[in-house]
């Protein structure tokens, strides 16, 4: 026969309470991925990596977009969802780096990884997005080669020679996103 102690850890209310321990667990390790998974990835040896931009996809409005096109410009491309908050969180920021820096011709591109045309729309006009928003729904090639299958936001800094300047998963602040645009108009030979 078991003792109290052995009931309280096997018997069913024991088992409550492993039960909502795990739980309880799991959530907080979901509710902190985003923290634990923001890095910034850099080529390490110095090589320079070159961005696959041989992608063609539409927009919100049904045009054809060619990455190529932006090639000889420095580019953003910022990959989110409407139901991210932290991709939503760097919306402003990157309107207004796209207006900062419309001038050196910066290329802001945000690809949603998963709304219709018309959702993406309404979202664009209430979030005042300034810059070509593109549908990557159905573009699984374009997410596996740009690491956005599984995890946004996730932001690539590209230099006008299409070369990776700087790889950022997770949500980003505006100072960081200010000083990484500032750095890639400057030339994208340090980043900060």
């Amino acid at each position: 026969m078991a003792d109290a102690g052995e009931r309280a850890r096997t018997g069913p209310k024991g088992m409550g309470f492993w039960r909502w321990a795990a739980a309880g667990a799991v959530a907080l390790v979901l509710g902190m991925w985003p923290l634990l998974a923001t890095h910034d990835e850099r080529p390490d040896d110095g090589t320079p990596v070159t961005a696959n931009l041989e992608f063609t996809m539409p927009d919100m409005n049904g045009m054809n977009v060619r990455l190529a096109d932006f090639r000889g410009r420095p580019i953003i491309l910022n990959f989110w969802a409407t139901w991210c908050g932290s991709c939503r969180a760097e919306i402003p920021a990157l309107t207004a780096i796209a207006d900062e820096y419309k001038a050196q011709r910066l290329a802001v591109l945000g690809v949603s990884v998963d709304d219709a045309p018309a959702d993406l729309r309404r979202f664009a006009a209430e979030y005042n997005m300034n810059y070509p928003v593109l549908v990557g729904y159905g573009q699984d090639k374009m997410q596996q080669t740009y690491d956005a299958v599984m995890f946004v936001p996730i932001t690539w800094l590209i230099r006008p020679d299409g070369t990776v300047f700087l790889k950022h998963q997770g949500a980003a602040t505006p100072e960081w996103l200010r000083t990484q645009a500032k750095a890639l108009i400057a030339g994208g030979s340090d980043p900060e």
